[in-house]
């Protein structure tokens, strides 16, 4: 497996997306309502609007899988926790929590 990206939930879509932008000179890939993505070398750092929650809401760790289906078979043989696939129309992703309760989610993007 492989990080794919960090979530980080804004109230301030624009002020985040400067600061990770322009500030630290991250390269901005993908722009949609409601969501942003900024490169960050081996990883990407998304933006989601969304109320932040620092200490209560902490970032969500996505792990980039193919086959969302046969990864989350895999790893809930191991012992994982993870909720239903959910499948739409650009994007495949799982839900799970880490033994902390930390989010960590599994996408095919």
């Amino acid at each position: 497996m492989e990080m794919a990206r960090v979530i980080l939930f804004t109230g301030q879509m624009d002020a985040m997306s400067k600061f990770y932008g322009e500030v630290l000179g991250l390269t901005q890939v993908t722009s949609e309502k409601g969501w942003r993505e900024f490169d960050a070398g081996g990883a990407r750092i998304a933006l989601h609007s969304g109320p932040s929650s620092p200490g209560r809401k902490g970032p969500k760790i996505v792990f980039y899988a193919k086959d969302v289906a046969a990864v989350r078979e895999t790893l809930v043989a191991r012992g994982a926790k993870f909720g239903k696939i959910r499948q739409g129309d650009a994007i495949c992703l799982c839900d799970g929590k880490d033994p902390d309760g930390n989010p960590i989610q599994l996408s095919d993007r």
